[in-house]
């Protein structure tokens, strides 16, 4: 992929984005378009264009992405049962996927309803 995607550029500071989490792995920020309260937007800095793509070389910056997860809900109040939070992954055009950059969408602070639209 010649062009950076959109998450690419919010990582290497060319678009700003309040960051919500960062580490040496992976860097978190609020969706633009949330669909609930709390949705934040969980993203490899390694490009990994979907998950069905990943290889056994990203296993660590899988394991990051769900980490990176539980101290995001801990520091926003949602990680105790009480409350909870739902984690997505969109895989291809017809799950929702609309950057080529695979990431984690952390959803909370309403009912979220089972099965998902």
């Amino acid at each position: 992929m010649s062009e950076k995607t959109i998450f690419q550029k919010i990582i290497d500071r060319e678009i700003p984005a309040p960051l919500v989490y960062e580490d040496d792995l992976v860097a978190a920020f609020n969706d633009i378009s949330p669909q609930a309260p709390i949705h934040v937007l969980i993203v490899p800095k390694k490009l990994i264009p979907r998950v069905g793509e990943a290889v056994a070389e990203d296993r660590a910056t899988l394991g990051a992405l769900l980490l990176a997860a539980g101290k995001i809900a801990e520091k926003l109040g949602i990680s105790d049962r009480s409350k909870g939070f739902r984690l997505v992954i969109n895989h291809g055009k017809d799950a929702g996927e609309s950057v080529p950059h695979m990431h984690v969408h952390l959803l909370a602070g309403r009912s979220l309803d089972w099965p998902p639209g």
